[in-house]
């Protein structure tokens, strides 16, 4: 009943900071060999509010980011799914639709042009986290959340933007838990000053994301910085 119909609301009160000349239109297809839903070309960032049961509710808050390589976002693979599954706990989950790179086009042909626009993309998917956690965080009364109980969670391109938040936030935007899930990582990083609980998954075999250039190094700065991780 409570997850049937999830509100949507924009991430930011007007146009997306960094981003306000982004003006193509968003894509949204399905298959045709499976039921994942691809969002693309989003330039409209938004929360979806998933709330459980309030007889379930345990006061924790999840913002979900959803994978795709920063082209697409797997929306119900890795967004909306688990979201009804920590609702199943009593859990409150919020699936950011977070900006991603412009693709369709002539200039998604030029690998320079493609590059450039994958690497603007982070910055703002990491924002769109940094936003997403603070937004939660300024709304925990109203959906049921305790304040110091809020994490994110994130898989692959999802896991980048997760790590990104862990690494770097305000008191708003800190999470209070981080679980990249198959996450990518940039090549460079420090543990921040206040980590928190860290929970990380990632296949041995995957040779799309590497564990030993991502999750391994990401859980060893957490060890020596003296923060709790598991992997």
């Amino acid at each position: 009943l409570f997850s049937a119909d999830p509100k949507v609301i924009p991430l930011y009160d007007g146009p997306a900071p960094g981003s306000e000349r982004w003006n193509w239109p968003e894509t949204s297809t399905v298959g045709p060999k499976d039921t994942i839903l691809r969002i693309g070309n989003v330039t409209k960032p938004t929360l979806t509010v998933f709330l459980p049961d309030p007889a379930k509710a345990t006061g924790t808050g999840v913002v979900i980011c959803p994978g795709g390589g920063w082209r697409i976002l797997a929306f119900n693979h890795e967004g909306t799914e688990v979201a009804e599954y920590l609702n199943s706990l009593g859990v409150a989950a919020f699936v950011l639709k977070y900006r991603v790179a412009r693709t369709g086009d002539e200039g998604e042909k030029d690998k320079a042009v493609a590059a450039a626009r994958r690497t603007e993309a982070q910055a703002m998917g990491i924002a769109d986290g940094q936003r997403a956690v603070a937004l939660v965080r300024a709304h925990a009364g109203e959906w049921g959340v305790l304040p110091n109980r809020i994490g994110i969670l994130g898989f692959s391109a999802g896991g980048w933007v997760t790590s990104g938040v862990a690494l770097e936030h305000d008191a708003q935007s800190r999470p209070d838990f981080a679980a990249p899930i198959y996450g990518a990582l940039p090549a460079e990083f420090k543990a921040p000053a206040d980590g928190m609980p860290l929970f990380l998954v990632h296949a041995d075999d995957d040779r799309t994301v590497p564990p030993a250039r991502t999750s391994v190094r990401l859980y060893t700065a957490w060890k020596e910085a003296g923060f709790p991780a598991e992997m």
